[in-house]
């Protein structure tokens, strides 16, 4: 069977990253971008050149016409979807006394409604109840969804436990229907999300006080997991949440 892969936000971080072991592991990928097309389209270009069926497609996940025209617009290309990887997100880095409603409605558009826009046009293509062939969803999530995000954070992480929420309730909802749905929640990771704060490297700089391991995570570590869960391997593995976060 042909596996086609949509990742959000596949054009930077881990998503990029997500793109990249997919396109080793033989999917065709569309890489999702909603602003970072240069960047979106060069991953595309990339995985081309290596002998892969990749195109990068513009979408708002937010944005529920937009989402269905992506679906649509990648079965047209490769055919029905059997993988879906929810990872595009956003980071607001301010106290709540200093968040903006524009600002915490926009993180949860993104981070949440923009998940279940994605999953709920996967889960009626992929459903066997709808004449699919079943697939699979994993939503990135974050370590943040178990700590509270800490100062500055503490919206993102709200996000992301209801993400974590839907995970495991979607799960259950849709496991007779051949799709299995699952989350990996990143530790502190080196990407482009920090920009919009403190900056990446003084993030780098305490790491070794938050992290076990004494490092920051890279993106190729979290794309390992959420591409595997993708895969036959993990053909028994549903509503499971997997922290990839150095111990922390």
């Amino acid at each position: 069977m042909t596996r086609v892969l949509i990742v959000t936000g596949g054009g930077r971080g881990i998503g990029a990253a997500i793109a990249r072991e997919a396109g080793r592991e033989g999917f065709k990928v569309c890489v999702n971008y909603s602003r970072a097309q240069n960047e979106a389209e060069a991953i595309a270009a990339e995985l081309r050149s290596q002998g892969n069926d990749a195109i990068a497609l513009q979408a708002d996940v937010s944005d529920e016409e937009e989402v269905e025209a992506m679906f649509r617009n990648v079965e047209e290309s490769f055919g029905p979807v059997t993988a879906l990887v929810n990872n595009a997100g956003i980071l607001h880095q301010r106290p709540v006394a200093d968040m903006t409603l524009d600002d915490f409605n926009r993180t949860m558009a993104v981070n949440l409604q923009g998940a279940f826009l994605c999953a709920r046009a996967a889960v009626r293509r992929m459903s066997t109840k709808s004449g699919g062939s079943g697939g699979v969803v994993v939503n990135i999530s974050s370590i943040s969804a178990r700590t509270g995000g800490g100062s500055g954070g503490v919206v993102y992480a709200a996000s992301k436990g209801a993400l974590d929420s839907f995970t495991i309730g979607l799960a259950k909802e849709v496991a007779q229907e051949g799709i299995r749905v699952c989350a990996v929640r990143p530790g502190i990771t080196e990407t482009e999300i920090f920009n919009d704060g403190p900056g990446l490297e003084e993030v780098k700089s305490k790491v070794g006080d938050m992290v076990p391991m004494g490092r920051i995570g890279q993106p190729a570590e979290i794309a390992a997991l959420a591409v595997w869960l993708c895969s036959p391997a993990a053909s028994y593995v549903t509503g499971s949440l997997f922290d990839v976060s150095g111990g922390r």
